[in-house]
């Protein structure tokens, strides 16, 4: 088996926070090393001598310790939602990185800074997120009708400061599609795997993998997937099948539901009895080209999903599904 990547990461920065959440997005798992900042770990120093989170090593002992770069790496293995496609996200990040940063600091932690004052912190930060609640009210996320990356790395930032000032941040009318936006996030089941807790690392402690509720897909047992005739058909003339689960494509949920055999019944009469033909596709793991990730449902069980299209290639049998 390939070597997991390792990260090391702290839960409640920013910067680490965006990170993580392209892991999640690409469907990715690492080892995962929380890291308390008092006593940063000897190995994450030799690693990158500049001690800050994230740090992801590679398994080839490639480096990569700046967080934006994480997100590149990230989805540049997959990117099932699109998150690249928009290429003007470079000049939102810069704000957020520079300025608005400059001013969240400075407002959040005045004490640090001697010579600054609150409220002219707070009046610089609030006009650069007006400026960005009217952006999104003009187009829903922040550059278009769909999340890019400058949307995935701006908003743990946008978090901090109404952290920082949640009764100021909650009450300005010119904030609202920013709160909006934001909520899309914090609401998201992603935010609560996102922020889950680890113990600081020990390397004679456990040595959990993020995100702590999934596994590895192993490849070596057959998955499964069901698909209406209809869909089926759609992807033999585009010569790709991109249908996450009935009525909702991959860019829609970021993955393609697949299930164990033992797994089929459940599967199909939660959501497919009342479809009338169902097709079973039987799909060979080594020969898709995309991450696998078995992930946690709400009820507990862990499913196996794929983080990309599934190319017919990878299709061994299709015949109708039969209960």
């Amino acid at each position: 088996m390939t070597q997991l990547p390792v990260l090391y990461s702290f839960r409640r920065c920013p910067f680490a926070m965006r990170a993580r959440w392209a892991l999640l997005q690409a469907g990715l798992l690492v080892q995962w090393r929380e890291v308390a900042l008092k006593h940063k770990p000897a190995e994450m120093l030799q690693a990158s001598a500049k001690g800050t989170v994230p740090v992801l090593v590679l398994g080839d002992d490639r480096v990569i310790d700046e967080s934006l770069e994480v997100m590149h790496w990230a989805l540049a293995q997959a990117d099932p939602r699109g998150l690249l496609q928009n290429r003007d996200s470079g000049t939102l990040i810069a704000e957020n990185d520079g300025p608005f940063k400059h001013h969240l600091d400075r407002f959040k932690y005045t004490d640090r800074y001697p010579g600054e004052t609150t409220e002219t912190h707070q009046r610089a930060g609030l006009a650069i997120l007006r400026e960005w609640s009217r952006q999104i009210d003009q187009h829903g996320w922040l550059l278009s009708d769909r999340a890019s990356l400058a949307d995935g790395a701006l908003w743990p930032f946008v978090r901090q400061w109404r952290i920082a000032d949640p009764e100021g941040f909650d009450h300005d009318d010119q904030l609202k599609p920013l709160r909006n936006w934001l909520r899309r996030f914090l609401k998201d089941p992603l935010f609560e795997r996102l922020m889950q807790r680890a113990d600081p690392w020990d390397p004679a402690g456990a040595q959990p993998h993020f995100p702590a509720d999934a596994i590895a897909v192993p490849l070596t047992q057959p998955l499964f997937h069901l698909a209406l005739e209809a869909d089926w058909r759609t992807a033999t003339r585009d010569g790709v099948y991109r249908i996450s689960t009935r009525g909702l494509r991959l860019e829609q949920v970021g993955f393609i539901h697949c299930s164990w055999e033992e797994q089929l019944l459940g599967t199909y009469e939660r959501f497919y009895s009342d479809a009338g033909d169902v097709l079973l596709l039987e799909i060979d793991p080594k020969l898709v080209n995309a991450p696998l990730r078995a992930d946690a449902a709400p009820t507990g069980d862990l499913f196996p999903h794929l983080y990309g299209a599934l190319p017919l290639k990878a299709v061994r049998e299709v015949a109708p599904f039969r209960t």
